[in-house]
């Protein structure tokens, strides 16, 4: 095994469409974190979201309120030490680049799996309850995602997790030596 990169302080977000693998992809790149004997904490947003705002909304001005906490809890994590994997949708430029401006280290990783692929695999039923009219708020069904215009690295659909993850720690490895 190669050296472990110093990414303690480190952080990742892993920003996408619903459905797109983010989480999957955060979970890996945690559990070679955690191999390589890294402290690092996952920043799921949707966990977070219930856990901090139970009764927000997906409306523009709560998703601003609700990632700007966001970008702040990892930033003081980050400045623990801990490395911060965030998992979050963040649809809008503004909310990365809330991201980035909290956390100078920032590495934005575009999860890039396309609209149809993301409805089909549905998990939550968020698309299914979109097209029903339950869902209005959704990122890239009823209100816009945004992509990112020029992310650190871009993961493709299909891409298989473990070797993304791989290539996300090489990348924190150049950018926190």
């Amino acid at each position: 095994m190669n050296a472990p990169p110093a990414a303690a302080g480190a952080a990742v977000l892993l920003t996408g469409r619903p459905a797109s693998g983010k989480t999957t992809l955060a979970r890996a790149l945690l559990a070679d974190l955690r191999k390589r004997g890294l402290p690092a904490v996952h920043l799921e947003s949707d966990a977070l979201r219930e856990a901090l705002f139970p009764q927000a909304g997906y409306t523009p001005e709560e998703r601003d309120r609700f990632y700007a906490a966001l970008a702040r809890l990892a930033a003081l994590l980050a400045a623990q030490g801990l490395a911060v994997v965030l998992d979050a949708t963040a649809p809008r430029r503004a909310h990365r680049d809330l991201a980035r401006a909290a956390l100078p280290g920032l590495l934005e990783v575009y999860v890039s799996t396309p609209l149809e692929t993301c409805a089909a695999r549905d998990p939550k039923g968020l698309y299914r309850l979109a097209r029903a009219g339950s869902a209005p708020h959704l990122p890239g069904a009823g209100e816009p995602y945004e992509e990112p215009s020029e992310p650190d690295l871009v993961v493709r659909e299909g891409r298989d997790p473990v070797s993304a993850a791989e290539e996300i720690l090489a990348s924190l490895a150049v950018r926190c030596p």
